[in-house]
Order: structure tokens, then C-alpha cells, then sequence
């Protein structure tokens, strides 16, 4: 018998716009109303350019955290546990645990006092 690949995560997402699921579209609206107020600040000082850069860059930005996931690279510890997981699902389990603030601390109970009697003295 031969070893089998099991997907992580294995959801069907409906496409809208080719490039866009539904995640990836409502992050980058999101960005872009935060780029929004960026632009409406430096159209009053007569910037729109900078703002329309800053509203981009935002947009691109909440598309990233919608769409894209974070890949696994053999040579990183840190992305073996989490390869193939969505940035917008770390991002959330993130908060959830600055929020909850739950900190377990694990103590040796292995006894010091406590010799061993099957070991031998080398004299």
C-alpha cells in the first residue's frame, strides 16, 4: 500500500470576476475603504495621486490577506505547521488568542530526590 496525500483544508470557493472568491473580494473592498479615507485626506491638500497609490496599495493588500496562502518551505520550521493555511485564517486565529489571553505553562514533575536503583556505581 502506498501513502496517500490528505488536503488540509478542502473547500470548494465559487470565483467571481475569475480572480476573485468571495473572501478575496470583500478583504480587498475592505482595503480599499481604508485606502478610501487615505485618499479623501490627501485630495483636500490637493495629492490625489499619492492617494490613488495609498487606496492601491491597500486594495492589494486586503486581496493578499483574502486570497493568498502561505506555502510550505521544507528549510522553515515555522511554515511546516502552517503551509497551505489561508493569511486571513492566521490573521483570525491571531486575535482569537490575544483576545482570550490563555497562557498553559507545562512544569517537569520528574522528582529530584528520587534515585535510581537500577543504575550501577562505577568504582
Amino acid at each position: 500500500m502506498g501513502t496517500y496525500y490528505i488536503p488540509r483544508n478542502y473547500k470548494g470557493e465559487t470565483r467571481l470576476l475569475y480572480i476573485f472568491s468571495i473572501k478575496s473580494l470583500i478583504t480587498t473592498v475592505i482595503g480599499a475603504v481604508i485606502g478610501f479615507v487615505f485618499y479623501m485626506i490627501f485630495s483636500m491638500i490637493n495629492l490625489k495621486m499619492v492617494g490613488v497609490i495609498i487606496l492601491a496599495i491597500f486594495a492589494l493588500i486586503g486581496y493578499g490577506i483574502g486570497a493568498l496562502k502561505i506555502p510550505t518551505i521544507v528549510g522553515l520550521p515555522v511554515t511546516k505547521k502552517i503551509g497551505g493555511e489561508s493569511i486571513s485564517e492566521i490573521i483570525i486565529r491571531y486575535f482569537k488568542f490575544k483576545k482570550s489571553r490563555k497562557i498553559y505553562t507545562y512544569v517537569n514533575t520528574i522528582n529530584t530526590d528520587i534515585v535510581d536503583t537500577n543504575t550501577k556505581e562505577e568504582k
